[in-house]
C-alpha cells in the first residue's frame, strides 16, 4: 500500500518525506496515524560509564527509542570523564555493544571537566561528536578562548553550559517568587546570562561554531538573537519543560529540580517568542535520571535532573501543536531536522504516531530506569507505536488502537 502524504510529517524540509515500507504500511492503514523522521536529541545523559545504578547505554537508548528517538548524543559528566581517547574507548566500548540507537558522545572540554585545563582534543576530535563540559560552566575565560581556538581548528563544535559558579550562592531553585515564599535559596537568572554573553563574545572573536545547552532566560534569549543578527556563529536548544512549566508549576518534589530551574513566566514567554522567531534553533531534552531514592529528597537535597525522552513529544505536541503555538512541522524541524544539520548527523529512521490517542503520563511505563518527571500524571495526545532505522525496528508497540 502507498501511504499518501497526510500520514507523513516530514518538518519544513519535504525531501525527508518517504513512506513506510511494505512489511509496515497495512499495520498503521488508518488516518490517525502519522510518520516522522527519527528525532535527534543532541542533550542526553546516560551515565555510563559511572553510574550505571542511574541509566546504562542499554536502557536510555531503549528509552529513546520509545520516545520517537534514532539518535541522541550523550553529554560527558562520567566516569571516567572522556577527556583522552582511552577514557573515551570505555564508553565507545559500550555503546557498539548495548546501543539500540544511533549514539554520539561528546568529549570533554577540560582534564576532569574541571575546567583548568585542555583535554586531549586533539585525539578526541575523530570519535566525538563536538566538546562540552556540562553539568558546568567553564569558569576561566582564558580556558574558554584556548579551547574555542583549538575547537575551531579541529572543526568542532564547543557545547556550553552556562553558568557562572560566583552567582550560585547555593540557589536550587529559580530566584522567584516561589522561592521566596517558600523559604527556598533561588539561582539567579543572571548565573545563566552573564556566562552566555561572554562565550557569545569569545566566538565572535574566535570564529568557533558555538551552541548554548538548555537556555532558560529571557536574556539570554535576547543575547543570542543580537549575536545571530551580528553573524555569531551560534545555535542553542531549549529543553521542554522551560516551553510548558514555569515557577508556577513548582512543588516540593525532587522531580521538579533541575539546572537551569523552571523560571519565571517572562521567561517561558520569551522561549517561546525564541522558538517561533528561529532564535532558538532545536529543542533537546536534557535527559537526566537518577535513582528514586535519589529524588525522593524533594527541592532542596534532591540531585538536579529529569528524565524527558520519553515525554518529549506528546508533551510539546499537546502544549505547543494543539495550542496553535507552533505547527506540527515547526515541532518536527525541533526534534529532528535542525540538530542534525548543525551537528551533521546522518537523517535516518522514523516513528509512527497515533496523534489521536489521549492518555496520562505514566513514569511506570517508562523504559527508561529513571522515572522523575515533571509531567507525571499529565493528560497528553499522541503515543509512539513504532521507531525504525535501517530496516531494524527499535521500538514498537504491541497494541495497535484504531
Amino acid at each position: 500500500m502507498e501511504m499518501n502524504y497526510a500520514h507523513i510529517v516530514s518538518g519544513t524540509d519535504k525531501s525527508l518525506a518517504y513512506p513506510l515500507p511494505d512489511s509496515l504500511s497495512a499495520a498503521f492503514d488508518t488516518d490517525a496515524f502519522s510518520v516522522f523522521p527519527g528525532f535527534c536529541d543532541v542533550h542526553v545523559h546516560f551515565r555510563e560509564p559511572g553510574f550505571s545504578a542511574k541509566e546504562t547505554i542499554k536502557t536510555g537508548t531503549l528509552a529513546a527509542a520509545h520516545g520517537g528517538y534514532t539518535a541522541v548524543c550523550t553529554m560527558p559528566n562520567l566516569s571516567p570523564v572522556p577527556d583522552s581517547a582511552a577514557h573515551l574507548k570505555q564508553q565507545t566500548d559500550i555503546i557498539a555493544s548495548d546501543a539500540k540507537i544511533a549514539v554520539y558522545p561528546y568529549g570533554a572540554v577540560t582534564v576532569s571537566e574541571k575546567g583548568e585545563r585542555l583535554s586531549r582534543m586533539g585525539e578526541l576530535a575523530p570519535n566525538v561528536i563536538a566538546f562540552s563540559d556540562d553539568g558546568r560552566g567553564v569558569q576561566s575565560e582564558a580556558v574558554m578562548r584556548r579551547a574555542m581556538i583549538k575547537a575551531k581548528s579541529l572543526g568542532k563544535i564547543i557545547a556550553a553550559h552556562c553558568e557562572v559558579n560566583s552567582l550560585l550562592c547555593g540557589g536550587y531553585i529559580h530566584d522567584g517568587v516561589y522561592a521566596k515564599m517558600h523559604g527556598h535559596k533561588g539561582i539567579s537568572s543572571e548565573s545563566e546570562y552573564a556566562e552566555v554573553e561572554r562565550d557569545l563574545r569569545l566566538a565572535e572573536e574566535t570564529g568557533c561554531a558555538f551552541h548554548v545547552c538548555h537556555i532558560s532566560t529571557k536574556e539570554s534569549v535576547s543575547l543570542i538573537r543580537a549575536a545571530k543578527a551580528r553573524g555569531v556563529d551560534v545555535t542553542c536548544e531549549t529543553a521542554p519543560h522551560y516551553l510548558v512549566l514555569d515557577e508556577n508549576d513548582l512543588q516540593e518534589e525532587g522531580r521538579f529540580k533541575m539546572n537551569p530551574p523552571l523560571r519565571s513566566s517572562e521567561d517561558r514567554t520569551a522561549l517561546i517568542a525564541g522558538l517561533r522567531d528561529g532564535t532558538i534553533d532545536m529543542i533537546a531534552t536534557d535527559h537526566a535520571p537518577h535513582t528514586a531514592a535519589e529524588k525522593a529528597s524533594g527541592l532542596k537535597k534532591s540531585p538536579f535532573g529529569v528524565t524527558g525522552l520519553e515525554t518529549a513529544f506528546p508533551v510539546l505536541y499537546t502544549k505547543l501543536v494543539l495550542e496553535k503555538i507552533i505547527s506540527l512541522e515547526k515541532l518536527v524541524d525541533l526534534l529532528a531536522v535542525s540538530p542534525r544539520k548543525r551537528f551533521s548527523i546522518p537523517f535516518r529512521g522514523y516513528s509512527v504516531w497515533n496523534l489521536n490517542e489521549r492518555y496520562r503520563i505514566d513514569s511506570g511505563g517508562f523504559l527508561s530506569m529513571g522515572k522523575s518527571t515533571p509531567f507525571e500524571g499529565m493528560e497528553v495526545f499522541s503515543r509512539n507505536y513504532l521507531t525504525a532505522a535501517d530496516n531494524t525496528i527499535l521500538y514498537r508497540r504491541t497494541k495497535v488502537n484504531k
